[in-house]
């Protein structure tokens, strides 16, 4: 009895630390996960980086407000700065960063930041910088490598979103993922979807879901060239609206409209049933465009990279001077004369917008004002 009653503890606890080893490897994906580096102690600066000088192609590719009020801003060449408000704050490769080509940036619903880019996927968290592999045995073998060149590599994330169901969305050079918080799955991989269109949904630009619970893809870039595709849970099917197959970005509009920003033919609007030609400024030239946004006042805001030519004063940022539920009768209003790449609206209701070079500047109903050196 006294034998027992010495090692009875040791052994129960000898138990316990096997209980929680045995949980927190369940919860963490094999080889997937690494904390890169932790970044503390940040300096602030007062503007961002210009690169007009070295790189005049390099952008401000994306933008969000996480639910702390603070801005993130993504480049091409130059990682993620966070905005506090005051400063803002570097994050390169040497703070844990995959790579400095960041395409998209998403805040889950744990609040959690995570960052497409040119090498695949990262998240910020209180442990530091997060490097996150999609495993390699889940990936498809390419062979036209001819496609994939610096700017566009299968690896290459350029879209995230997460769905109503608390599922994450990755589009790839290499098609989409899904991602559970434990397992990665390829989209396409399950044979219960029906794909009577043979889509591969390679370089997906963009991912939204519908008030329907549809998800949207927007593809274009080579090898894509598959313009709009639509998942309704069961059925994925490809639209070409126009013979458009360059979709840069969508949106769905307070009324129920989906509105494409497109490549090759401008703004084409789309009301469940038919698509159709939409109003846009008048003085767009090609139809070329990079963006389109839904302000919370209703007004349709559209981002130009070019007019005839790359950085001429044809391209810009246009918007519409009434709500947008009134189409036949938009009129837009030009603030900005230089190639916009992106557009994002703050919960103060200011515009942030990107130019090249890395320019990064500020509308606020009134004013123009630039956050770039």
């Amino acid at each position: 009895m006294i034998k027992y009653s010495i090692f009875k503890p040791i052994f129960l606890l000898f138990l316990t630390l096997i209980y929680f080893s045995s949980c927190n490897a369940q919860n963490k994906a094999p080889n997937q996960f690494e904390v890169v580096s932790t970044a503390n102690n940040k300096i602030g600066i007062p503007k961002i980086k210009s690169s007009q000088d070295s790189n005049k192609y390099n952008n401000v590719m994306c933008g969000l407000q996480d639910k702390n009020g603070n801005l993130w801003f993504g480049t091409s060449d130059q990682g993620v700065y966070k905005f506090d408000g005051k400063l803002f704050y570097q994050y390169t490769m040497q703070d844990g960063l995959n790579s400095n080509g960041i395409n998209s940036i998403l805040e889950d619903k744990n609040g959690i930041i995570w960052f497409g880019t040119t090498n695949g996927i990262c998240r910020i968290q209180e442990q530091g910088i997060i490097s996150i592999s999609i495993p390699s045995n889940i990936r498809p073998i390419i062979d036209n490598n001819h496609y994939y060149t610096k700017t566009s590599t299968k690896g290459t994330v350029w879209s995230i979103m997460q769905d109503s169901r608390g599922m994450l969305w990755f589009g790839t050079g290499d098609g989409v993922y899904n991602f559970d918080g434990f397992t990665f799955s390829r989209f396409l991989s399950n044979n219960k979807i029906i794909n009577k269109d043979s889509v591969h949904l390679k370089m997906v630009s963009d991912i939204i879901e519908d008030k329907n619970g549809n998800i949207w893809f927007a593809s274009g870039m080579p090898p894509g060239y598959e313009g709009l595709c639509r998942y309704d849970g069961k059925m994925i099917e490809r639209f070409k609206p126009k013979n458009e197959h360059w979709i840069r970005n969508m949106v769905e509009s307070k009324n129920g409209k989906f509105i494409l920003a497109t490549r090759n033919s401008g703004i084409i609007g789309y009301d469940g049933n038919s698509f159709s030609n939409y109003s846009q400024p008048r003085d767009l030239v090609n139809g070329s465009l990079n963006a389109i946004m839904e302000s919370s006042d209703g007004r349709l805001w559209v981002a130009s990279d070019y007019g005839k030519y790359i950085e001429d004063t044809l391209g810009g940022l246009w918007y519409s001077n009434i709500p947008e539920n009134n189409i036949s009768e938009l009129t837009f209003s030009k603030i900005n004369n230089k190639s916009v790449y992106f557009i994002f609206e703050d919960k103060d209701h200011n515009i942030w917008f990107g130019n090249r070079g890395d320019g990064l500047s500020k509308y606020d109903g009134k004013t123009i004002t630039s956050f770039s050196e």
